[in-house]
């Protein structure tokens, strides 16, 4: 029998030079630690449309989903995560709300290494979008 793989879908949104991060929930896989908005994709459900449906219930609005910019398996122990990033855009006029995470921040691409990831989000983030990484 295979490993189990989950899927999972962020969202790459950057704003005035600066990337929209989320931090995960006390009580999360890797909690407290930081990621792109977004989540798990269910059983018989699009990327776009669990990439929509996290994002919403991460932080509280809607995306439009620009185009995928990425995608790479990590992993772990006892599964796979085949992460896809995807650029997407939020109206200016709108700001972000910590709904179903910890904390919401805009940062620079020169601060992200500041920010710890969690393993799957930290490589594919480095290699995808060119970011050097410390952690």
């Amino acid at each position: 029998m295979g490993r189990d793989v989950i899927r999972v879908v962020s969202a790459v949104i950057e704003r005035g030079q600066r990337y929209l991060l989320t931090q995960r929930t006390k009580t999360a896989v890797f909690p407290l630690l930081w990621e792109f908005p977004g989540g798990k994709v269910e059983d018989n459900e699009s990327e776009m449309d669990a990439l929509s449906r996290e994002v919403l219930g991460r932080i509280g609005t809607e995306i439009v989903v620009e185009e995928k910019i990425g995608e790479r398996i990590h992993t772990y122990e006892a599964y796979d995560v085949q992460l896809s990033l995807y650029a997407c855009k939020i109206p200016p006029a709108v700001t972000p709300k910590a709904v179903g995470v910890n904390d919401v921040r805009w940062v620079s691409s020169g601060d992200l290494e500041q920010y710890e990831f969690p393993p799957a989000d930290q490589k594919s983030m480095a290699e995808l979008l060119d970011i050097p990484f410390i952690h």
